[in-house]
């Protein structure tokens, strides 16, 4: 199976990073994100609505509106933003099979929860402890120290 998130997932880490290496208060269109990332506009914009409302990003409308972060970059964390995309549903569902088949096992060895289904659960668990305890500013601390200027330049080029 493998965890396979939405391939809009990567489209908006990326641009919630971009947008937190901005000017305080300066924002991005959906289409000058989408033009700096080669994505389709109109899937990417209903991406960024997403993440605000699930109160990552702002939106501002008029000549001069885009998005951008809706709180500061150490308040807002990569599970956020995947889960504002994906939800917080875990990728495994125990289906009971070992109650079925030749193998079926008795009810009342089933009353507890499948070992299996348990080490899944704990596996999700930690997946997403591992990105709550990631913010953007995290993220930007590992970036290039001349990312930040390069990033604002190549996206005003594109309003």
């Amino acid at each position: 199976m493998g965890m396979k998130l939405p391939v809009s997932t990567e489209w908006v880490l990326h641009c919630a990073t971009t947008l937190a290496q901005l000017e305080p208060g300066a924002t991005a269109s959906a289409a000058q994100l989408a033009e700096y990332y080669d994505v389709p506009a109109p899937y990417l914009a209903k991406q960024l609505q997403a993440l605000v409302r699930a109160g990552v990003l702002a939106a501002t409308t008029g000549p001069r509106g885009g998005f951008r972060l809706a709180r500061p970059a150490s308040d807002i964390t990569l599970l956020q933003i995947v889960e504002a995309i994906d939800g917080a549903s875990s990728p495994y569902e125990c289906r009971e099979i070992r109650q079925q088949g030749r193998g079926a096992l008795p009810p009342e060895e089933c009353r507890s929860i499948c070992v299996l289904a348990e080490k899944m659960a704990a596996a999700h668990r930690a997946w997403r402890d591992s990105l709550a305890g990631v913010t953007l500013a995290d993220i930007l601390t590992e970036l290039p120290p001349s990312a930040p200027a390069r990033t604002r330049s190549r996206l005003s080029a594109l309003r």
